[in-house]
């Protein structure tokens, strides 16, 4: 059971309940049907009727929705440790994709076998909805950013909450972490147009934050970028340690 006691999403339920020998058991199984999916090719198509979620054990997914205009618009990334159409499995149908946006590794559920996990391990059950409650918070977040913060503000936030979920799973720090995205990605996520974007990044450079440079994120000054972007992180903690 060495592989999923060191598995991003044991680390992550792991800040939310010390998990037990057969709740570890029980995530090895979940673990047990691994695929691979290459960049650029949604696993998950808005509409489609599904099946099976997803643990994503390495790379990273954008999930979107596309408009009748044929513009997405970002909804979320996903990192290692986090659930894929975990909602579309209980509500039968995607009401968005999932892209990778590089080449990934995950860990396939079918429908049955997470409900028969949740069945067999309540305690799991309720950590993997504390992770579901935390996605959920993010997003209305991203929705208030987009409304309401402005340009500088929104991106400092959006990094900082990037590092505060790559630091649950040891992928990041308060002083940087690698990321793959483009400045494509950061537009179509924050309502943003690419040009703008970059020259935000580059405000934000020159003020002496935070470097986003081949496909990593320096931060020079967590704590001016957390004032910046009057960054709480009480949505990302939430009841963390309730269960420990």
């Amino acid at each position: 059971m060495t592989s999923v006691k060191h598995s991003p999403l044991t680390r992550k339920l792991s800040a939310f309940v010390a998990l037990s020998d057969v709740e570890l058991a029980v995530l090895e199984r979940m673990h047990q049907r691994r695929r691979t999916f290459v960049a650029g090719r949604d696993m998950v198509h808005q509409g489609q009727t599904a099946q099976a979620a997803y643990i994503l054990s390495s790379g990273w997914v954008c999930s979107y929705k596309l408009q009748a205009d044929g513009t997405r618009q970002i909804v979320d990334f996903q990192v290692p440790g986090d659930f894929l159409g975990l909602r579309s499995v209980l509500l039968r149908t995607s009401d968005h994709s999932f892209e990778p946006i590089v080449d990934i590794e995950a860990a396939e559920v079918m429908t049955s076998d997470l409900l028969e996990a949740f069945a067999q391990t309540p305690r799991l059950a309720t950590a993997i909805l504390w992770a579901a409650s935390r996605d959920e918070a993010m997003v209305v977040e991203h929705l208030v950013g987009i409304g309401r913060r402005d340009a500088d503000a929104r991106m400092a936030h959006f990094l900082l909450e990037l590092g505060s979920r790559l630091a649950l799973v040891g992928m990041g720090s308060k002083q940087g972490f690698d990321c793959p995205l483009t400045q494509y990605h950061l537009a179509d996520a924050l309502g943003l147009s690419a040009v703008h974007v970059n020259r935000v990044l580059r405000q934000l450079r020159e003020h002496g934050l935070v470097t986003f440079r081949d496909g990593h994120v320096t931060i020079h000054d967590h704590d001016r970028l957390v004032d910046l972007a009057e960054f709480d992180p009480t949505y990302l903690d939430q009841i963390g340690q309730l269960l420990k």
